[in-house]
């Protein structure tokens, strides 16, 4: 190994993440493209409407396979980048090397939009709630199976008795959807999909101009084969919360405009999904000398959350507190609940597993905050997100897109190690995340993997993050720390 940024130790692992991440990004293209199978929801509608697929009705078990060798290679590849990232910091090649990426990146999100979206069904839920919006119905207080015989809300699987549990924002996407769909599930699924490439797209661009153009930030967002199999194949709503609040951290808070102009796309972000609000924390800390501006801010961020959910109607927020009662299997938290369950009998224990998570939750973010270099927001934002992220009781592996951009804004750091086991580890979890179409001798998948297999794997990065924050932050007193000074000697008499 030569060390220096060009030499063959860079290229080894450049080599090495183009491989495996390319890799993986192929099998998640050819997972759309192979059409309807235990990976991809079947979109009713005649074929000559996008989304395309060749319609091939592969093996349940094969296009798992493919899912699971594309998850694997791409957290190697994004390993192996990121270690090349650092070796060629700063040099020509590297910017040469993001503009690819970021081109690549965006081009992959368009690519997929024209393929039917796979991992889960939540795409036909989002269709269904526009479709009723579009009807004219409440979509936060009418379900998919109130409208059994409507060729939209008849194609969702798994969540036909339940309401919206998103944020106006997402549903008035949702809703236009709908409108320029009309009665096809086909061209709705469509405008959703291209709605979310771009939102991709824009946060790739936002994230390269805010960087100048950095080598990591595009791997850890724009060619993040995690992020593009999680949020751009499997089209989640995140992707639009996410462009939003990247937005609102870029813009700043320097001036009254920027400052208004950032607390307009921060509530646009909470409107979205309202546990994003943990990013308003990141300018609220960098403005906290600063009351006139802190006020400004928070203020249009408040207007615009609050006329939001006013023009939802009342039953935008019945769906908030259950969702915080949710707790999911591969959690950390599940274990906790079986093992109450074992002791104590059987009960929910849903206050014990809440005042624990917050507790985590507060024990990480200051463990984080005290690590990180410097306190801009994104650092602070990235801090309580990710200890967030580690200590919700309900966890799904989109869920850590938000992070990846966070991440790309701040300098690298053993965080980013964290965040890509984690996301590879619940995605492997979540192989996919719908019930229908399963084959039943790949159910051991969610029995042992997502209930058993996962939990502990979390708890050991969880436990591993702290560890880490605490070793970093003590090293970081000791270097700061003024040395000791000797006592001078009284010189000897003459």
């Amino acid at each position: 190994m030569t060390g220096r940024a060009d030499g063959p130790g860079a290229r080894r692992p450049a080599w090495a993440a183009g491989v495996c991440a390319g890799t993986s990004v192929l099998l998640t293209v050819l997972i759309g493209l192979l059409g309807t199978s235990a990976m991809v929801p079947r979109l009713p509608g005649p074929g000559w409407q996008p989304p395309y697929s060749l319609e091939a009705h592969p093996d349940g078990r094969l296009v798992i396979a493919l899912a699971a060798a594309a998850l694997v290679l791409g957290a190697a590849g994004l390993g192996a980048g990121l270690l090349a990232a650092h070796r060629s910091a700063g040099t020509p090649g590297a910017s040469a090397a993001a503009r690819r990426l970021l081109v690549a990146g965006c081009v992959t999100a368009g690519v997929l939009a024209f393929l039917p979206p796979s991992g889960s069904s939540d795409h036909l839920n989002y269709a269904a709630y526009g479709r009723l919006g579009a009807l004219g119905h409440d979509p936060y207080a009418t379900t998919a199976a109130m409208l059994p015989g409507d060729p939209v809300t008849g194609a969702v699987q798994e969540w036909v008795n339940t309401p919206s549990v998103y944020g106006p924002v997402a549903t008035a996407v949702q809703v236009l959807a709908g409108l320029a769909g009309g009665g096809s599930v086909r061209l709705t699924v469509f405008v959703l999909a291209l709605a979310n490439a771009a939102a991709f797209a824009g946060t790739a661009l936002l994230l390269y101009r805010f960087t100048r153009g950095d080598l990591r930030a595009m791997l850890l967002w724009t060619a993040n084969p995690l992020v593009i199999y999680q949020l751009a194949a499997g089209m989640h709503v995140d992707t639009l919360a996410v462009v939003a609040l990247v937005a609102a951290l870029v813009v700043g808070t320097g001036t009254a405009g920027r400052g208004a102009g950032a607390g307009v796309l921060l509530g646009v972000g909470i409107a979205v999904k309202i546990n994003a609000g943990l990013v308003a924390l990141g300018p609220a800390w960098e403005l906290r000398r600063s009351p006139g501006r802190l006020l400004l801010v928070a203020g249009t961020a408040a207007a615009t959350l609050l006329g939001a959910y006013a023009l939802a109607g009342p039953d935008s927020l019945d769906q908030v507190g259950r969702a915080s009662r949710s707790l999911s299997l591969a959690t950390p938290w599940n274990l906790l609940k079986s093992a109450l369950q074992t002791i104590a009998g059987p009960g929910a224990y849903t206050i014990w597993i809440q005042c624990g998570s917050l507790l985590v939750l507060a024990l990480l973010a200051w463990a984080l905050l005290r690590v990180m270099p410097e306190h801009p927001a994104p650092a602070v934002a990235a801090a309580i997100v990710i200890a967030y992220l580690f200590a919700a009781p309900y966890a799904l592996p989109w869920y850590d897109g938000l992070a990846f951009a966070l991440l790309a804004m701040i300098p690298a750091s053993a965080l980013d190690g964290f965040m890509v086991a984690r996301m590879a580890a619940l995605g492997l979890a979540y192989l996919p995340a719908r019930v229908v179409d399963q084959p039943a001798e790949l159910l051991w998948l969610r029995e042992v993997v997502r209930e058993r297999v996962a939990p502990w794997i979390l708890l050991a990065l969880t436990i591993a993050l702290a560890g880490w924050a605490l070793r970093r932050a003590r090293r970081g007193r000791r270097a700061a720390a003024p040395a000791p000074t000797r006592p001078v000697s009284a010189a000897p008499r003459s």
